[in-house]
């Protein structure tokens, strides 16, 4: 019997119809992106969940959904703002209740800009934790409320730690950690941050989610993996040690290329 972990994948509910047996032959995790636009969220959902709940009838993998985060930030201290904010990530945990998602990713607040400036002005790292619990708070309540878990996803993130330290500073088990694996070699090619690997150590045991997706260290590419010159088997190792069990999500922009990238990660020896 392999102890090798088993990859999930990133979709909308037009995907899951193609990669459904796929996705049942091995119980894989799964996170749904059908849910992340604003007009959505704002309209009439209910059949997208109707449409999710009987395509995933059988399906024993972990359930999750991207929450919304176009023209988001979770961080601004405009009180109107961050109203809107607030109310978009509630429908988004709506969305999990409705269709037994425990698992909902969040965009982080922070930028290459204020690595550079956090410690420029007094107070700067406290108000931006400020803001998040202000904008996440009844969030995070609906999560603990469902047995949700919000997972702060890296974005242009340069220093590995300071997501880590908002997700700890809301001392709830309904917020954890997110790790994109192409925002971070980003961040590392382009913006002289550690490399992916550095990530997975500093998260630690707080990670339970993981986007997987190649790249080059230019942009945010999502190539399938393989394509790209990710070191895998440094970020595999590195997982290994942990004992959080996180999801592995693979999340590429060519959906008809996810099962080629988990055989990808298969012929490498580490995982499946």
């Amino acid at each position: 019997m392999t102890s090798l972990p088993v990859l999930g994948a990133a979709m909308t509910l037009d995907d899951v119809e193609i990669h459904r047996d796929w996705l049942f032959e091995r119980q894989r995790d799964l996170e749904l992106q059908s849910f992340v636009d604003a007009r959505v969220l704002s309209g009439d959902w209910t059949p997208l969940a109707a449409r999710a709940r009987k395509l995933l009838d059988g399906h024993r993998g972990r359930l999750g959904i991207h929450g919304p985060f176009w023209g988001l930030t979770i961080a601004s201290s405009d009180p109107e703002v961050r109203d809107v904010v607030s109310r978009r990530h509630v429908q988004g945990i709506e969305v999990c209740a409705a269709i037994g998602a425990t698992q909902m990713v969040v965009h982080s607040p922070y930028t290459t800009w204020s690595y550079n400036n956090l410690d420029n002005n007094p107070s700067d790292r406290e108000k931006i934790i400020e803001c998040c619990h202000l904008t996440l708070r009844d969030a995070v309540k609906r999560a603990e409320d469902i047995g949700c878990t919000l997972v702060i996803e890296n974005i242009e993130d340069k220093d590995p730690h300071i997501r880590v330290g908002l997700a700890d500073s809301f001392g709830s088990a309904a917020v954890a950690v997110s790790l994109d694996t192409g925002h971070a070699y980003y961040a590392h090619g382009s913006t002289g941050a550690p490399p992916v690997d550095y990530y997975v150590h500093a998260a630690g045991n707080r990670l339970q989610h993981v986007h997987l997706q190649d790249g080059d260290g230019y942009a945010d590419r999502h190539w399938s993996l393989g394509e790209g010159t990710i070191r895998w088997r440094a970020v595999f190792a590195a997982l290994a040690k942990l004992e959080s069990n996180p999801r592995l999500i693979i999340e590429i922009k060519d959906k008809a290329k996810i099962p080629a990238s988990a055989a990808y990660l298969a012929s490498l020896g580490i995982a499946e």
